[in-house]
């Protein structure tokens, strides 16, 4: 899930939500693309005081995208304050010695960009699309908030109603959104993730100008970030914007990240919400999976995760997908189901399957189905030409994802601001190929296991009335 930057009404919302899943699905599928040793064609250099950056040439429209990634998300905030950084993502709006409070996007705005910012887990981000004879007015604004934020209680205060009202309308009155919320408290016993990116109601309401001022200095530094451009560009032309806006900024080293980490899970747990508002069941199951970094840290790593984006795609991958044709089309248990793996954590991941019963169909039912086809999954295993037509169909889908401009510009960014190499990123194609059915199948058994696995369902009132 991610946050973006500001609070807007419950119609523009639900079309944020909306590009945010369709952005998690591109992060998914995109770097299958056909094999190359540069499917991005990138370049990236560092400046002397840290700042990493990466320009993604893409000649097709004078226009380019800028996306500054900050390794610093609500995961990474203090006891009580894990929704600190989603609160400072909002108050980098604000203004600088040089800005005013909002001038920064009526810059932008004026110019015929667009601008905005999100928070997850794992990174903070803030991004540009603009014309390119505009990027050094966006780069110049962007490196001064890095380090000249001004922030008073005048300038505060205000934006913290702000973000109680919107957890209020995004995640108070959406019984979705509450169940998702609680299925991560119950995924994770001991690690940040378990918490809220918004943050805790009882815990926002008590953030103060100083907490705000006390995460920006301890996580945005040059050297705790990175500089994305893509577009109409060249290396040169980002490098002398790059050395003269970003250079000047002073070398702050900070600490590594140090999170708690999750003890091994020894069962299976399940919650059930139930809300007026729901018109139809839902049932949603998530088992705790490594992510890309964790396995490319450690070698020693019992399960692929691209075995498991091979699985998600034989499994759930639309009308081609098994769940699909064994759940709806077949035995009609369903309008709707599949599986998702995305890997994209800096820590832990989840696999998650997910479906919804037809109307006046029995969630229940639904769920017995589910389990069936899991059984059948683990006993039997998955086919060579399953395992050959899912490595194909994220081919396709990573070709035409990569023709945008921004498609690569936020896919780079969340890996490198994730802890990932742009030389990993870049083998994602040679590994992905290189996936057979024994892989897909030890990773389906080492994580489909029931301790691993939280199970959640939304239900209408009537129905759990009904229930009990």
């Amino acid at each position: 899930m991610t946050l973006s930057s500001r609070f807007r009404p419950a119609a523009q919302v639900a079309g944020l939500l909306f590009m945010g899943l369709l952005l998690a699905g591109v992060l998914a599928v995109f770097p299958a693309a056909p094999s190359r040793a540069d499917i991005f064609e990138a370049e990236e250099f560092t400046l002397a005081n840290g700042l990493q950056i990466v320009v993604l040439p893409n000649h097709l429209t004078p226009v380019v995208v800028q996306a500054v990634v900050y390794k610093a998300g609500a995961a990474d905030g203090l006891p009580g304050k894990n929704g600190i950084a989603h609160f400072l993502e909002h108050l980098m709006f604000k203004g600088t010695g040089t800005l005013t409070p909002g001038q920064f996007s009526k810059e932008i705005d004026k110019r015929g960009g667009s601008d905005n910012a999100y928070t997850t887990q794992d990174v903070t981000i803030y991004h540009q699309e603009i014309a390119k004879e505009h990027l050094d007015l966006a780069m110049r604004m962007e490196a001064d908030r890095m380090v000249n934020l001004q922030l008073t209680d005048a300038i505060v205060m205000p934006e913290r109603d702000v973000i109680l009202q919107e957890r209020l309308e995004r995640i108070d009155n959406e019984p979705g959104a509450r169940l998702s919320e609680a299925m991560n408290a119950a995924q994770f016993l001991n690690h940040p993730y378990r918490l809220p990116i918004i943050g805790w109601r009882h815990e926002m309401e008590q953030y103060t100008t100083e907490d705000a001022i006390a995460f920006y200095r301890r996580c945005y530094a040059p050297g705790n970030a990175v500089l994305v451009v893509g577009g109409d560009v060249s290396l040169a032309e980002v490098k002398s914007l790059a050395e003269k806006y970003f250079g000047p900024l002073p070398r702050h080293d900070l600490a590594p990240r140090q999170r708690l980490q999750e003890p091994q899970p020894n069962a299976s747990r399940r919650l059930s919400l139930s809300d007026a508002r729901v018109r139809q069941p839902y049932l949603l199951r998530r088992y705790l999976a490594p992510s890309y970094r964790t396995s490319e840290a450690d070698a020693a790593t019992d399960v692929e995760p691209y075995a498991l984006s091979v699985l998600a795609e034989i499994l759930g991958g639309g009308s081609a997908g098994r769940l699909y044709r064994q759940m709806v089309v077949t035995q009609q248990s369903a309008i709707s189901v599949g599986a998702s793996y995305n890997g994209g954590a800096y820590d832990l991941d989840s696999f998650t399957f997910f479906g919804t019963p037809r109307q006046g169909g029995d969630l229940a039912a639904l769920e017995l189905a589910l389990d069936d086809q899991i059984r059948k999954l683990l006993k039997d295993g998955v086919t060579d030409r399953e395992v050959a037509d899912a490595k194909r169909r994220l081919e396709i889908s990573a070709i035409k994802a990569r023709d945008s401009v921004s498609g690569p510009t936020f896919i780079v960014a969340e890996a490198l601001g994730k802890g990932r190499k742009l030389v990993d990123v870049q083998a994602w194609p040679e590994r992905i190929k290189a996936v057979t059915q024994a892989d897909v199948m030890k990773a389906a058994r080492q994580v489909l296991r029931p301790e691993n696995s939280v199970t959640g369902t939304l239900l209408p009132q009537a129905a759990q009335e009904a229930s009990q």
